[in-house]
């Protein structure tokens, strides 16, 4: 059996059993102009955890507001799994998620509309304002058992990019250990402020942006939505770190010529950390240009919470996810999924497994998938792509499924592919795939939006670009332009969207 779990957030715990102490006064979450303290927090909290305790499992109507992290934490000092509903899914995508998870009751905002897929639960509607001004009366209240450091913590639904989402079970350990190593590697205190506009139904901006302060002492101030004019100011203001994905960055990168304050604020900054997708070193070159930072990148996904990041007293970089985490076993391995790869050549492509307390426990309802992603000694297989240089930095090259192309006898990797497109000023935004062909095995097919749409660049120029910076065999065969790029809301290219007649 597995001890009992100790506090997840060791400040709020303070706050609750000394509601009158130091800890209490301390800020905590801000959205927007309404903030709580760790002891309003605790006070609005606590009252919330009694009430959803035997609930079962909840949903949480995952809006960027107040409301929603004050759900989720209200349901972790319950032992009760949460269930973050993106608003933005579809119909049947919530049906199909209500269904998987058979949550007993739905938290949300009050006044929030809620779809027809929610209609059958009982809804729990959260007033932090009125529950600061009510609750402060019951200061002190003691939270449910929180259980043991297995309990399932979340359910956090995949992408559902090859069927069906899957909901990943995270356990309060894999939480806890992943915001522990982070805080090793990015020097990451009490002290630390930080700022970002990610959704809260992704681990990215819940549980590193929401959770991570909270388990440190700190504060997190969110956006609501993201605008560099946010970030230029609340990084003005104090905050200390900045969270966000590659999209956003573009867009301060697009932004700082014109805009000195932005620049002079993430000048200020302690750390800016980007993940959920590749950062193009385009981008990665112009803000450090403008700023004097550099961005660092980090890896993870939602069954392993977080396994590699560049550390904050590191090398910075650019086009590298770092080292392994503290804790978190990591090899690349060939084809057959169990030979490993032992070169740190910066060249050999390997499928990135992983190992340690960081992994969820399982796919809900799902054995078989479950059973299907870890091989027999325990590692999880990623499905990432990667090759590790000689000092052990590992550069991710794409995934298995839609990023590695075999050519002329080569495997390789479209992400080195794209940051090398991205450096010709003709490109804004590129993305990589392959497509059969008779002679090579695959060709490589450039899917490119031109920073001039009325003068793109062409198949001959991109060649003779990649190939230069590269090597031959790795240049474009086929060039297509397009206005944009699909992506996902953390802002990742879905490549399964990009065909042609």
């Amino acid at each position: 059996m597995s001890p009992l779990s100790p506090a997840l957030f060791p400040a709020l715990a303070e706050a609750q059993a000394d509601p009158d102490g130091p800890g209490s006064h301390r800020p905590a979450l801000r959205f927007g102009d309404r903030s709580v303290t760790y002891g309003e927090l605790a006070a609005t909290a606590s009252p919330l955890a009694a009430r959803v305790a035997e609930a079962g499992r909840i949903a949480v109507w995952a809006t960027p507001t107040l409301e929603t992290a004050v759900a989720v934490v209200a349901a972790l000092l319950a032992g009760v799994p949460a269930v973050p509903l993106n608003p933005k899914s579809g119909e049947s995508e919530l049906g199909h998620i209500v269904s998987d998870s058979a949550p007993t009751l739905v938290l949300a905002a009050p006044g929030t509309q809620l779809p027809p897929a929610l209609a059958a639960l009982e809804r729990v509607d959260i007033d932090v304002d009125v529950a600061v001004d009510i609750n402060v009366r019951g200061r002190g209240t003691a939270s449910p058992d929180p259980g043991t450091l297995e309990t399932p913590a979340l359910i956090v639904y995949t992408s559902g990019t090859t069927g069906p989402p899957k909901g990943a079970v995270i356990p309060r350990r894999a939480i806890a250990t992943t915001l522990d190593a982070l805080a090793d590697a990015w020097q990451w205190t009490g002290d630390d402020v930080l700022v970002h506009g990610l959704p809260l139904f992704h681990v990215h901006g819940l549980i590193l942006g929401i959770l991570g302060p909270l388990r440190r002492g700190g504060s997190v101030r969110h956006l609501g939505r993201f605008e560099t004019a946010g970030v230029a100011r609340e990084l003005s203001e104090g905050a200390t770190m900045l969270f966000g994905v590659p999209t956003m960055y573009h867009r301060i990168a697009e932004t700082l010529p014109d805009d000195p304050a932005l620049a002079k604020a993430l000048a200020r900054a302690r750390l800016l950390v980007s993940g959920s997708a590749a950062l193009p070193v385009h981008d990665h070159e112009r803000i450090a240009q403008a700023t004097g930072r550099r961005v660092i990148e980090r890896y993870g996904m939602t069954e392993t919470l977080m396994n590699t990041s560049v550390r904050a007293d590191g090398e910075p970089r650019a086009g590298t996810v770092g080292v392994p985490l503290p804790g978190v076993e990591l090899r690349l391995t060939e084809e057959d999924g169990t030979t490993a790869v032992e070169a740190y050549d910066g060249e050999t492509v390997g499928e990135i497994q992983v190992r340690g307390p960081n992994l969820f426990t399982e796919y809900l309802n799902r054995p078989e998938a479950t059973a299907a992603a870890f091989t027999e000694d325990g590692w999880f297989r990623t499905g990432d792509m990667a090759v590790r240089d000689p000092d052990g930095y590992v550069r991710i090259v794409g995934r298995k499924a839609t990023d590695l192309i075999k050519s002329g006898g080569y495997k390789i990797g479209a992400g080195e592919i794209e940051n090398a497109l991205l450096e010709h000023p003709g490109v804004r935004e590129a993305a990589v795939t392959g497509e059969p062909d008779a002679d090579l095995g695959e060709r490589i097919v450039a899917w490119i939006v031109p920073a001039d749409p009325q003068s793109p660049p062409t198949v001959e120029e991109l060649a003779g670009h990649v190939a230069r910076r590269l090597a031959p065999h790795k240049r474009p065969r086929v060039v297509h332009h397009l206005d944009a790029l699909p992506r996902n809301d953390m802002g990742k290219i879905m490549k399964r969207a990009l065909t042609h007649d």
